[in-house]
């Protein structure tokens, strides 16, 4: 099964959890190598998500958003073998209100037309920043 976006009752559930403060969104992208566009336009996976990241920043960096962590994922030590992931970044979000105006932008859900198209599999996991600590401890 792979996951390309989220439903309405997740996105319900993720706007009705309207804490203070900036969260954080693990982002995990497995990519096609051939972008599956409706329109029948051509592009690899990359250039599509490319496209997506172009369009979709002046739209983030407007409601505050940044790119906090980006790193490339090299080996799985546990978990699935099989998910292997070719973008890895974290993006903080100044609230849940400034990640719920970014999807329901006109021009963001354009952009979202390239990242449909691009993606394979993802991962979007929703995270509550915390201090740095200087062991593994919670």
């Amino acid at each position: 099964m792979t996951h390309t976006s989220f439903g309405g009752d997740d996105f319900r559930a993720f706007r009705d959890n309207d804490r203070p403060g900036p969260i954080h969104m693990l982002n995990l992208v497995k990519l096609r190598d051939k972008a599956e566009y409706e329109d029948g336009r051509q592009a690899s996976g990359i250039e599509a998500y490319r496209a997506y990241g172009e369009e979709s920043a002046p739209i983030f960096s407007r409601l505050g958003g940044r790119i906090v962590w980006r790193g490339k994922m090299e080996q799985m030590l546990i978990g699935p073998a099989e998910e292997a992931w070719d973008i890895c970044f974290i993006a903080e979000y100044p609230s849940v209100a400034a990640f719920v105006e970014m999807v329901q932008d006109p021009e963001y859900r354009k952009a979202m037309t390239h990242r449909q198209a691009a993606v394979a599999d993802s991962r979007l996991i929703r995270i509550a920043p915390r201090d740095v600590g200087e062991n593994f401890g919670a």
